[in-house]
């Protein structure tokens, strides 16, 4: 090679490529200032461009095609002038830099590779964590992590023309923290502003963030036009707690907040929220009750905690300010007819083959407003538990195959109009089960030991009372398996009698009150139980068999498509014990029942009961649903629902695309008997690539003539807000089975 020219005139023509190694570590920044997403900061740097000249070592320039690469920071420009010593770039014309997979493009750019400091002229960014983007006047690169947007915009459309945009004066991008904030904001929409703030704070990567969440409007005929504007804190990755400000035209300000938790001690987990709402002077209840006090309230919360890995304490508390807050203030048909509310202390302590539980237990009864004229309406209040003491235990195949159990209970009941008093049982059980490859019989027998201390109540003296009922039973079943083909497929039917027998003898519990029971619910799972009651205060006395007959239909990884099952029960003796008459049953026989359930197919699921008097030749109760999904956001759901002299439903819900971008969502559930709609949701949502908006209306029934209705909108903006506690989306989730979110994977 020839002799080189003076340095100031050094110059490579042509694609020239240049190295450059890293300079020696005093001129480095600090460790303790060190940007993390740096990976190597000894990484050396290569330099591109059609011609390079300068002084090796000190300053290179770079004319046309100008490229620099160190590490996993990339630049690209016209032309680029690079000064080793402070590793310090300057680029000018069509300026593009990528760092760290985030993507920036400029008049001017000035950076320096150790730092991470810098700035960029008239620059446009795409970020890799969401894939957003905007523009400014002017980009401050703080250091690796961090940026600052001055006079700039943000969104996560992707197209040049977004949809929405926030613009703000200043505008810091810190991935690593995953947190954008903004100084004075105003976000548009359309091109028209819609909301304004002096300050805002969001996650970049769609990750929980304290800040504003999706403002909420809406319209109710109880409560006239609604706005919540719920503001979210995320105080730790394990604590939460959201506000709800809401203003409600016909009543006033109504604080909300949640609050959540979940943690680790010493001795294990723990986890638990409490909810509280508070209207501190509610005009519109003000008015129709002058006498009574106008602020409103409502309050749940509950809380698990271990306290060492075998003991356990928990509590559930509900209460209300007055009998009309679920009428006034309810989303849902549920909540609206929950009028026992419960407060629950409650700790249980686990044994190698035992536990022990306590408990208390009160309850606040809200009154339906409408039993002062139809008593039928009035809720009956349940007994409280002062204490309730359990104590289970049970062992399994000892002393040669034997299975045993002991069950016991000390409660004190108390009810300010009704009979109170202490009670104690004890139930000791012996089982010896016999299980072959495709049978199985399971011999038992248990003893029912219960004493009372009631007190004195009204002309009823205080008294003792006991008794004890022994109960045999003999369980029985047969397991047999066929390979078929069903709907193409290969599967597996099975065929599964099983019989039940229980011999129980009658003895006079008339003199019993009836703390917790009651008559339970006939159906497949309680035909193979010993008692026909729930709750220990009654032993129903029992000569009967149970038979019944199942089939299964399951695919190759076992997974049930179709279940087919019948049963029946047969009396061979009266049936005498009864809650509150001492006419005994005398039928031969139960209904039938019949059930037929599963999934079908990949898009079909159905499930039904029916519950058949062969006597009166009449169905006693029958349900039937079926669901069909078809592909993604597309699901359609059928029920219809009879009891006998109780209620004679119809339900239809759906959500499904109509055009486009546009969804369809709806709910309706139908009375037969009284003809009225019990609960009715119509909704539309729209899902942009960055936006969703929804809108609505819900009706229910609140009480036995009234109801109330609430309408609502919401815009969620994809990567800026989220939404909260009440907002259509929950409405939606709860009335249909099988919705999904349009915008999956955004919100916390």
């Amino acid at each position: 090679m020839s002799r080189m020219p003076k340095p100031q005139r050094l110059a490579y023509a042509l694609s020239a490529i240049f190295t450059v190694s890293a300079l020696p570590s005093h001129a480095q920044t600090p460790p303790k200032q060190r940007a993390a997403r740096v990976e190597d900061k000894n990484a050396v740097t290569i330099l591109k461009a059609e011609e390079i000249g300068g002084r090796p070592e000190r300053e290179l320039t770079l004319e046309r095609d100008a490229e620099l690469i160190k590490d996993k920071t990339k630049v690209k420009a016209d032309t680029a002038c690079y000064r080793q010593v402070e590793n310090e770039v300057e680029a000018k014309g069509d300026v593009k830099i990528w760092r760290f997979g985030d993507y920036f493009t400029g008049d001017e750019l000035k950076l320096n590779m150790d730092t991470g400091k810098g700035y960029m002229l008239n620059p446009t960014y795409k970020l890799e964590a969401n894939q957003a983007r905007g523009k400014a006047e002017r980009l401050n690169f703080v250091n690796e992590d961090e940026a600052v947007v001055i006079n700039g915009t943000y969104s996560t459309c992707q197209s040049a023309d977004p949809d929405w945009y926030l613009k703000s004066d200043t505008l810091n991008l810190d991935s690593g923290r995953d947190v954008g904030t903004a100084g004075k904001t105003l976000i548009y929409f359309k091109d028209v502003p819609i909301i304004g703030t002096p300050a805002l704070s969001f996650s970049l990567s769609g990750a929980r963030r304290s800040g504003w969440l999706s403002p909420t409007p809406g319209f109710g005929s109880k409560n006239g036009a609604e706005l919540v504007v719920p503001y979210y804190f995320n105080i730790a990755p394990n604590r939460d707690l959201t506000l709800y400000p809401k203003i409600i035209g016909n009543r006033g300000l109504q604080i909300g907040a949640l609050g959540r938790y979940l943690g680790e001690t010493d001795g294990g987990l723990y986890k638990g929220d409490t909810y509280l709402e508070y209207l501190p002077h509610d005009r519109e209840y003000a008015k129709a009750n002058p006498e009574i006090k106008s602020d409103r309230w409502m309050i749940r919360s509950s809380h698990v905690q271990d306290l060492t890995p075998d003991w356990v304490y928990s509590w559930s508390f509900r209460a209300a300010s007055d009998n009309n807050y679920p009428n006034d203030f309810s989303k849902t048909v549920s909540s609206s007819t929950e009028r026992q509310l419960l407060r629950e202390l409650r700790t249980d302590y686990h044994g190698d083959f035992w536990t022990l539980t306590a408990r208390v237990q009160k309850y606040q009864v809200l009154q339906d407003p409408e039993s002062a004229i139809d008593p039928s309406l009035t809720v009956t209040r349940p007994y409280d538990r002062l204490p309730a003491v359990n104590f289970h235990a049970a062992q399994y195949d000892v002393a040669g195959g034997f299975d045993w159990a002991f069950d016991s209970e000390l409660t004190r009941f108390y009810h300010p109009t009704r009979i109170n008093g202490t009670r104690l049982v004890a139930i000791p059980q012996l089982s010896y089960p016999i299980v072959g490859p495709s049978y199985f019989i399971t011999p038992k027998v248990m003893v029912n030991l219960a004493s009372y201390q009631l007190e004195a109540s009204g002309a009823q003296k205080a008294e003792n009372l006991s008794r004890t009922v022994p109960t045999l039973s003999l369980d029985t079943g047969l397991v047999f398996e066929r390979d078929i083909k069903f709907g193409g497929k290969e599967m597996t039917q099975t065929l599964e009698p099983r019989l039940f027998y229980v011999n129980t003898p009658y003895r006079d519990q008339s003199r019993f009150p009836t703390f917790d029971t009651d008559a339970a619910t006939f159906n497949f799972a309680q035909i193979f139980s010993e008692n026909r009651f729930i709750g220990s205060d009654r032993i129903g006395d029992a000569n009967q068999l149970t038979a019944a007959l199942t089939s299964r239909f399951l695919d190759a990884n076992g997974a049930e498509a179709l279940r087919l099952a019948f049963g029946q029960r047969f009396y061979f003796r009266d049936q005498k014990v009864q809650l509150d008459s001492s006419t005994p049953v005398v039928d031969a026989h139960s209904d039938i029942l019949l059930a037929a359930g599963g999934r079908i197919s990949d898009t079909w699921g159905v499930d039904s009961a029916v519950q058949y008097n062969p006597s009166q030749s009449r169905i006693v109760s029958q349900s039937y649903t079926a669901q069909w999904t078809p592909g993604a956001k597309k699901v359609l759901n059928l029920g219809y629902r009879y009891l006998r002299n109780s209620f004679k439903n119809v339900e239809l819900s759906s959500q499904w695309p109509i055009f486009q971008r546009w969804y369809g969502v709806g709910r309706i559930s139908y009375s037969m008997q009284d003809k009225k709609i019990l609960e009715s949701l119509l909704g539309l949502e729209y899902n942009a690539d960055c936006w969703v908006f929804r809108t609505g209306a819900q009706r229910f029934v609140t009480t036995a003539t009234k109801n109330s209705t609430q309408i609502f909108f919401q815009l969620e903006l994809n990567g800026l807000s989220h939404l909260g506690v009440g907002s259509p989306l929950e409405a939606m989730k709860t009335s249909i089975p099988g919705y999904q979110r349009l915008n999956e994977g955004y919100g916390r």
